[in-house]
């Protein structure tokens, strides 16, 4: 059902910081300008490879989860990863109809497309974003 790994979110105190480290220490010269998600509480980044993508994320906004992750993991980390499915309606249908937690109705994420998140809990401790593949 899960299509290409599309990314591989990163909470970050920074952005810039980070952007930089991937800048100096791993050579990348392809990362978009930060953009910002108030009512999903982030502001983002697109650290662009040659197979995928590493979505920087930081805290925006009042009552961000991006937040309490930090709180969590005071050097940030790993998120969650998102693989892209055709249709995002059909991927809750068939996620919750096998006993999965859906966190959220589907809506609109950073890359313009709409996307899901699985609970952690079902992915043995990973959490999961499901995207629709974007139609361009």
């Amino acid at each position: 059902m899960i299509g290409p790994l599309n990314h591989v979110g990163v909470a970050v105190h920074s952005i810039e910081d980070a952007a930089q480290t991937y800048r100096e220490l791993y050579g990348v010269t392809d990362i978009t300008e930060p953009g910002e998600m108030l009512e999903q509480g982030v502001r983002f980044c697109f650290v662009n490879l040659p197979n995928s993508q590493i979505e920087l994320i930081e805290p925006f906004g009042p009552n961000s989860p991006i937040e309490n992750f930090l709180k969590k993991n005071p050097k940030g980390g790993q998120h969650h990863v998102c693989f892209e499915v055709e249709d995002i309606h059909e991927a809750k249908r068939e996620m919750e109809a096998k006993g999965a937690t859906i966190l959220s109705e589907p809506r609109i994420g950073a890359h313009g497309t709409l996307i899901i998140f699985v609970h952690p809990k079902n992915s043995n401790g990973v959490l999961i974003e499901l995207m629709e593949t974007p139609k361009h």
